[in-house]
């Protein structure tokens, strides 16, 4: 028994122009979806808000509107988060926290703890401009203690100028006298957070979870060599490429690509005196 087109619409509720009308698909559409298809692949954590940043670096014209009907249609996602857990707030409900104005206003540091294939731990000390959202370094060691924090804080002054203030939480490392004498001599106010209070220290502890997010949970480090070689690039991308949502989906410093182009990751102190020998 056949049905006519206009009652068969009529009973399914929908316009006859549905059963006729082809959608007209843009002629970059195949090499567009491919593109963003290649993008959720080598970036799993990046979602449709930032694809679009990098996908107009490689000089598509593209909203996000376009690229958020692709992600949908191609069924990207990107994968689930650990769940969230509370906040243990101070009595009065505030926290104090200096706002950063502008660069080199208040950096802020804290350490980021991984292991080596063979169950060894390494920790990484990152370092951080709050107002620009750069990394201004990631020192990755077996061992870090108050000294190689004032070895690496004083790479850093020489390179960029010491800040006005350096946000920390209560290690031992960051609390220990000869670091905060040594910031005191040069100026440099020292803010540490309220214990247990890792939300007062947000912009570094943002970007430790950024860190762990999409580098460390996704890798198997074999040696410590490889970890610093993995963790520096990461930084590298994340300082020129990755689009960061506070700055408008921009990178904090693109104009380092060039600086940074002969930057080699130092050895270790074992490698060094080997290499001494």
């Amino acid at each position: 028994m056949s049905v006519s087109e206009r009652r068969a619409c009529r009973v399914l509720g929908q316009p006859r122009s549905t059963q006729r009308r082809v959608l007209a698909q843009r002629d970059d559409e195949t090499a567009l979806t491919r593109a963003i298809q290649d993008l959720a692949t080598e970036y799993g954590r990046y979602g449709y808000r930032r694809v679009p940043a990098l996908l107009r670096e490689q000089g598509w014209h593209v909203n996000h509107k376009r690229v958020e009907r692709i992600w949908r249609r191609e069924g990207l996602k990107v994968p689930p988060k650990q769940p969230k857990r509370a906040r243990l707030w101070l009595n009065d409900g505030y926290c104090i926290r200096l706002r950063p104005e502008r660069q080199n206003h208040v950096w802020s540091y804290d350490f980021v703890m991984d292991r080596t294939e063979d169950g060894r731990s390494f920790r990484m000390l990152t370092v951080i401009d709050e107002f620009s959202r750069r990394c201004l370094a990631i020192r990755t060691e077996r061992r870090l203690d108050h000294e190689l924090v004032l070895e690496t804080l004083s790479d850093l002054f020489l390179r960029y100028g010491p800040p006005d203030h350096i946000r920390s939480d209560n290690g031992p490392e960051f609390t220990a006298q000869a670091v905060r004498a040594w910031l005191s001599k040069l100026g440099v106010k020292t803010l540490f957070i309220e214990p247990g209070s890792p939300w007062e220290n947000g912009y570094n502890e943002s970007f430790n979870g950024k860190l762990r997010d999409e580098l460390l949970d996704g890798e198997i480090f074999y040696t410590l060599r490889e970890a610093q070689i993995l963790v520096e690039r990461w930084r590298r991308h994340y300082n020129e490429v990755r689009p960061h949502s506070a700055l408008g989906y921009k990178p904090p410093a693109p104009q380092t690509r060039q600086s940074d182009a002969n930057w080699v990751v130092p050895p270790t102190k074992s490698q060094a005196n080997s290499m001494s020998l």
